[in-house]
């Protein structure tokens, strides 16, 4: 009699998914990034290329998933780096289709850059929040136009903040990512500056911070050793973290849940502000070698 195949749920590529997300299920809808063009991001240098994988296949993983977990599932990522650019008609499928087989899922999230939430518009934002797309992580990193070319983001500071009230209206939560000392030692003000203007006209409901590291495969990496970019020392990312902070008005939920960052910050805003800069300010007061040393990323 033959061994009957059990099907297990398929994945290619790098896999990756926000800390926030370490309970959730992952299933990939897409390979890859439709950008892939960032000069800190390693993630997608080496391949594989974008691509958006078949509905009927990602259904087929779902229902692998469902017999295997059941209806414990509460919360669900669907990788890979860019999934928000799948069409929303697609998108809308899988994320209802998970709303019937898990019924007690709380939440389904995805990564999306602000382009491709910008190409959706309003209307399409509203269709996928109404399928059960419940939260978009964001990687904003700057909000100085300067720093986004440079870094080759593919967008402005005003299309960043259109998009992103898109998606709070359509009833989307946002998990807008920081990106410390990725303006160098040259823009470090204008970073401070310019990105805490975008999250006050954006008030989202996360703000999640990084630290640059270079990452191997990068062109930024590539512009740290020849030095013509200026690294930020551990002091300096903390002055740059107070200056973005002491310019916020917003109410949300700021942390710094990365193995990147120097210090661990998290507290609502703006109730938490006084303890945060507390902590930044006992933190500047420790010697440079007490912070993690440099390194290059490979992951």
């Amino acid at each position: 009699m033959p061994e009957k195949t059990v099907r297990q749920i398929r994945y290619q590529g790098p896999i990756y998914r926000p800390p926030s997300e370490a309970d959730s299920l992952l299933i990939q809808a897409t390979v890859g990034c439709p950008h892939n063009k960032c000069t800190f991001c390693m993630v997608y240098k080496q391949g594989p290329p974008f691509k958006i994988r078949p509905v009927e296949q990602i259904l087929e993983d779902l229902e692998v998933a469902r017999n295997k977990y059941g209806e414990s599932v509460k919360r669900l990522f669907l990788p890979a780096g860019n999934t928000i650019a799948m069409p929303t008609d697609k998108l809308a499928v899988v994320c209802r289709q998970a709303g019937k087989l898990f019924p007690k899922l709380e939440r389904i999230t995805v990564y999306g850059s602000c382009q491709y939430i910008h190409r959706k518009g309003p209307r399409e934002l509203e269709a996928l929040s109404q399928s059960g797309l419940s939260r978009i992580h964001v990687g904003l990193e700057t909000g100085d136009d300067q720093i986004l070319k440079l870094i080759r983001k593919g967008t402005t500071s005003a299309q960043q903040i259109e998009a992103c009230r898109w998606v709070k209206a359509a009833g989307i939560q946002l998990s807008l990512y920081v990106l410390l000392g990725i303006g160098g030692r040259q823009r470090s003000r204008n970073h401070a500056i310019q990105t805490a203007k975008v999250l006050n006209a954006i008030d989202p409901d996360f703000i999640r911070l990084r630290t640059f590291v270079p990452k191997i495969n990068t062109p930024l990496l590539e512009q740290v050793l020849d030095g013509s970019f200026q690294m930020l020392g551990p002091h300096q990312v903390l002055e740059e973290t107070r200056a973005i902070l002491e310019a916020l008005d917003v109410n949300c939920r700021l942390t710094s849940d990365h193995y990147t960052n120097y210090i661990d910050l998290d507290g609502n805003l703006p109730e938490d502000l006084p303890l945060l800069l507390e902590r930044l300010a006992a933190a500047l007061r420790r010697p440079v070698g007490s912070f993690r040393p440099f390194f290059i990323g490979t992951q």
